[in-house]
């Protein structure tokens, strides 16, 4: 069988076409992997859930008995280990099954909630 001299550089053009769009595809035109993506979404569902349960830990801090003292700890505190503070003291702490480090995530997200209220 004779391939027509004509259809050679054409697919080479073709070859060289697919793996320029796919260069330009992944690194300007947004495409990602699975892989990638899952990360990206497990990110953001782990952002969202510190985000919805800041708020639970400062109703917790502020309703305890003492909170005129614990809001003068916290203010002595450097910003950076506030968020240990109110970790130590459970206020991050919800029911459930939760990681060490979204438990420290939201202690910290709730240490910049009462710092800026």
């Amino acid at each position: 069988m004779n391939i027509p001299v004509e259809t050679k550089p054409a697919l080479w053009g073709g070859v060289a076409g697919a793996m320029a769009m796919a260069v330009l595809g992944f690194t300007w035109g947004g495409w990602t992997t699975e892989g990638k993506a899952e990360t990206l979404a497990s990110t953001r569902a782990d952002d969202a859930v510190v985000a919805a349960l800041a708020p639970v830990c400062v109703d917790k801090f502020q309703q305890t008995v003492d909170v005129a003292v614990n809001t003068a700890a916290l203010k002595k505190i450097d910003s950076w280990s506030q968020g240990d503070f109110l970790e130590r003291g459970g206020w991050a702490a919800v029911p459930g099954n939760n990681s060490a480090e979204r438990v420290s995530a939201i202690a910290k997200a709730c240490a910049v909630l009462l710092a800026s209220a």
